[in-house]
C-alpha cells in the first residue's frame, strides 16, 4: 500500500509512452514532432521514478536508455528549428 504513489506516476508514465505510440501508428502524430519526444521522455522519467521504488534493473536500463534517446529528438527538434534555412 506504501507504493501506491510510486506506481500511480509509473502508470501514468506508461500512458503517455503508449499514447504517443497509438497517435504515430494512426498518423495523428510524427516522429519529429515536439510532442512525440516529449511525451516518451515524460513517461520514460515517471517510470524511472517508480522503479526508484521497486527496483528492476533491466526495466531501468530500457527506461533510461529510452529517456536518453527522446531527450536526443528534443535537442534535434529545437536545433533543426534554429538551423538556417529553417523558418
Amino acid at each position: 500500500m506504501n507504493n501506491i504513489i510510486p506506481d500511480i506516476v509509473g502508470i501514468v508514465g506508461v500512458l503517455l509512452i503508449l499514447s504517443a505510440y497509438f497517435l504515430l501508428q494512426i498518423g495523428k502524430m510524427k516522429v519529429d514532432f515536439f510532442s512525440y519526444s516529449f511525451l516518451n521522455f515524460i513517461g520514460s522519467i515517471m517510470i524511472l521514478f517508480s522503479l526508484g521504488f521497486n527496483w528492476n534493473l533491466a526495466a531501468v536500463l530500457i527506461e533510461g536508455s529510452w529517456a536518453l534517446i527522446s531527450a536526443y529528438g528534443i535537442y534535434k527538434y529545437f536545433w533543426s528549428r534554429k538551423s538556417p534555412g529553417n523558418s
